[in-house]
């Protein structure tokens, strides 16, 4: 391997970060993944996104060995009402606001989806029941991938500013940051319990996939199409359910917690290495303008419930 080659050295110098992601923490990988994007450009573009999306996956499992069934189903239980009212209330608004600033139909509706409930996993999931082009999946994808890598760096101080307690922001986090992975990332950098609130809220609003699947496919009245379910989320439960019922040694669920948090960092910096000029390009004023707009509506509204109740 010649490092005098610019080519070679770049992928090394990849490789080596993504490597010293696993000790960083969610903030830090994020930014590093973003300013060797847009700096030295990602040599692995293609691999990074389908190498994020699994260790996403695999990482949330290995969370749930480090949580309690119980502590986490009251978790999710408490943000439930908050996660029907949001996510009906940014589907709605979502179309309307689309319509006044002229962004595509199906374009503003995977947007709103992707606000509402996961981000890329919902447009994901939806793009094929509502037969969007990939122009739209695209740019609704990528209008989604800027406001998390924004959100993971804003909401932590300005959770600490305002004195939110650890389950007020993890439930904050969950419902008005899009991705789960940049939900993981906040929870895990404002503290432990914060994480488990987080990801439990998260991944009961990601099971809305499901009916806003079946709701879009009556919406754009498309035959044929196929519901995609996370699998993860199945497999994030077994490991609660593992973890609380099966004595497992400390040192083992410990290490699957722990090497999974490092996994996130990791994969954060893969994330953040996606983010390119052309993308901030791709997206255009008012695909991201919907996305600013029903991102400070879900955020300002969640927070201030959260705040009084």
């Amino acid at each position: 391997m010649h490092f005098n080659d610019p080519a070679v050295a770049k992928k090394a110098a990849f490789g080596l970060l993504f490597a010293a992601a696993f000790f960083c923490s969610p903030a830090v990988s994020l930014f590093a993944g973003i300013l060797f994007a847009l700096t030295l450009g990602n040599p692995f573009p293609q691999q990074s996104r389908s190498l994020s999306k699994q260790m996403l996956q695999y990482c949330v499992v290995g969370l749930g060995f480090g949580m309690n069934f119980h502590a986490s189903l009251a978790a999710g239980r408490d943000g439930m009402l908050f996660t029907i009212v949001s996510v009906i209330t940014v589907m709605i608004a979502g179309v309307l606001l689309g319509r006044v600033l002229k962004v595509s139909r199906k374009g503003a509706y995977l947007i709103s989806a992707g606000t509402a409930i996961c981000g890329g996993s919902a447009i994901a999931a939806v793009a094929p029941v509502i037969d969007s082009d990939e122009n739209e999946t695209s740019l609704s994808l990528a209008t989604i991938f800027v406001l998390n890598a924004v959100a993971l760096f804003v909401f932590p101080p300005v959770g600490r500013w305002l004195g939110l307690s650890q389950v007020q922001f993890g439930t904050w986090a969950a419902i008005a940051i899009h991705d789960t992975s940049s939900v993981v990332g906040a929870g895990a950098a404002y503290g432990e319990e914060a994480l488990t609130v987080a990801t439990t809220v998260k991944l009961t609003r990601a099971l809305w996939i499901i009916p806003l699947s079946l709701v879009s496919m009556l919406f754009f009245r498309c035959k044929g199409a196929k519901i995609r379910i996370p699998w993860f989320i199945g497999w994030f439960v077994a490991a609660m359910l593992v973890n609380t019922y099966v004595e497992l040694p400390a040192w083992l669920s410990h290490g699957i917690a722990l090497l999974s948090r490092g996994g996130l960092s990791a994969t954060l910096f893969l994330i953040g290495g996606g983010l390119s000029a052309g993308v901030i390009r791709t997206v255009g004023v008012r695909p991201l303008m919907l996305g600013v707009v029903l991102w400070a509506v879900i955020s300002v509204l969640s927070l201030t419930v959260i705040m009084t109740v």
